[in-house]
């Protein structure tokens, strides 16, 4: 299921806010400015920006840092009720973390045209393929969200 969902959920734009700030956090650091927010019961239970470059680790996206550290904080690999908010809609291997970690919802901002995993290159934990289900919402603070990427982008060009 994919929605984009009206702006009139003020929970929704606040926990994307959140996001927002890490992904702003990250980009201060020399970072691609993504963000993520995993929330549990209306709980944020662990926040993160990108930090593959500063911490030489391929892996260190946002969505993978933030649930790792829930899992911590949980103690289980597993977080099933979980919504995990993220400033850009999740690539290929954090959308597969996602799914073994059993996350009920994304909800994201801006689309990734060229590696984004849930609608718009590819439509994994949505096509049927895997044995846990994704709710998708896309478009939550979406102009802002990209206008960080393309800042960032810009001056990196310059």
């Amino acid at each position: 299921m994919y929605s984009l969902m009206s702006m009139s959920t003020s929970q929704k734009i606040e926990f994307m806010k959140v996001a927002i700030d890490q992904a702003i956090s990250a980009a201060k650091q020399g970072e691609v400015p993504v963000g993520a927010v995993l929330v549990v019961n209306d709980q944020i239970i662990a926040k993160a920006g990108n930090h593959p470059i500063s911490g030489s680790d391929p892996t260190a996206h946002a969505e993978i840092i933030a649930l790792r550290e829930a899992a911590r904080q949980l103690k289980n690999y597993r977080i099933p009720g979980s919504t995990l908010y993220v400033t850009l809609e999740p690539c290929p291997m954090c959308v597969s973390a996602m799914l073994h970690a059993r996350v009920a919802e994304v909800i994201f901002g801006a689309t990734d045209p060229k590696t984004g995993a849930l609608v718009s290159k590819y439509y994994m934990g949505r096509d049927g393929r895997s044995n846990h289900t994704l709710k998708v919402t896309g478009g939550i603070l979406a102009e802002q969200c990209g206008r960080l990427l393309k800042d960032f982008f810009a001056l990196r060009r310059k």
